[in-house]
Formats: structure tokens, sequence, C-alpha cells
């Protein structure tokens, strides 16, 4: 069930980033709400990796503080609640099949069955029964896996970072579709991208991060 008292999903307020003397992150602030695709583009090396780790809790803003659905993390809680991410390649391992491999993470929480994996799967352009394992995959059957296992629990937060990297023009439509349908579900997307104009077309938002900086594309 959606959390139907927080609009706003993703609360960032003046979060800065130091690593040694220079600043990546420079007070940064925004706000994701609700059943909305927010993405943010920018140069590499702008801090957009950087940015989504911290809201994900796996890295620590030297100033600032991150909110996601009424938690603060550090605070309330090390990672944000009801989160799905993916942010650089998930640990996979390359002996199992790419089921076997969902299955595996889905039963940390055991919070879904063997048919919503299957299901999620599908919709990716993954075939459930393929026993092929994950070693023999392709660079887009590996991104199309890695966003599988984001999306699989139905997250109310979705943090992905350059979710279409890898993966050919077909295989964009069908993540563009289940994005789509989440948003459509209330989940709140934030999404990192090279591509200003797959940002533009997908989002409700745009947002351009340079030298440490946001602003609206």
């Amino acid at each position: 069930m959606q959390n139907e008292t927080i609009s706003e999903a993703i609360l960032v307020e003046h979060v800065s980033k130091v690593f040694k003397n220079k600043t990546v992150l420079d007070d940064i602030s925004m706000i994701v709400p609700a059943g909305q695709i927010y993405g943010l583009s920018g140069p590499n090396g702008a801090g957009k990796s950087i940015l989504l780790r911290i809201l994900c809790g796996l890295m620590k803003p030297t100033s600032g503080s991150v909110t996601v659905l009424g938690k603060r993390l550090g605070t309330d809680c090390d990672f944000p609640p009801s989160t799905g991410a993916l942010i650089d390649t998930p640990g996979f391992l390359p002996q199992y099949s790419g089921y076997r491999n969902l299955e595996m993470l889905a039963s940390i929480q055991n919070k879904i069955p063997r048919a919503d994996i299957e299901a999620t799967m599908r919709l990716l352009g993954l075939d459930p029964l393929d026993d092929l394992p994950m070693r023999s995959f392709s660079n887009g059957m590996r991104q199309r896996l890695g966003i599988a296992q984001a999306v699989m629990e139905k997250p109310q937060v979705l943090i992905l970072d350059e979710p279409t990297d890898a993966i050919d023009q077909a295989g964009w439509r069908d993540v563009y579709q289940h994005l789509i349908e989440l948003r459509e579900g209330g989940t709140a997307i934030l999404l990192a991208s090279n591509n200003l104009d797959e940002i533009k077309i997908l989002c409700d938002e745009a947002f351009i991060l340079e030298k440490g900086r946001i602003k609206r594309a």
C-alpha cells in the first residue's frame, strides 16, 4: 500500500559532498513527489551517481539531509524504506540463472511470490524459464535483470542510475513502459542519465547537475 501521508517521497535539503578539497555537490535541494518521474542529467563526473548513492544511504553527505517517505537517513534509518535501486552493477551470482538470482534476493525479506518475480522478468523482456547462467548474459540482459531486482518488490520509491545503459532501443520501450506503469501506481522515480533527450521524453521534471549545482533543464 502506498504511503498516503507522504506527498514528498524524496526530500533533499541543502546536501553538499566534499572529497578532500573538492566540492562535488554544492547545496543541493530538491523534492521528488509520489507518482512522478524526475530525471537528472549532466556531464560525466558531475556528481549524479554520488547524489544517488547518498539518497540510497550508501554514502553520507558532508552536510545537509535526505528524507525518504518521512524517514530521515542517518537519524530515523540507515537505508531508505520501501526503496528499490539500481546503482552500478548488482552483485549477481554468475553461476545461477536470472530467475534464481532474483529468487535468492527476494527470499531475504520473503515478500513476493514466484509468480511476481516471473511477471516482472517478462515485463522487462526476460524469460524466467531460461536456465542460462548469468555469466552468459549480454550486458543488456544484465541491465534488464538489474532493473527487475530494483522493481520486483513494488517499491514506493525507485532510484535508477543510467537504467537504459547497454540496452538496445527495443529494450528501452520495455523499461519506459514499466516505469510509466509504476508512476501511475504512485511510485516516485528518480533516474539519472547522460541522455538529456531521454530525460525530457520520459520524465515529468528534468534537472541538470553541473559543477556541483542543480538547475531545471
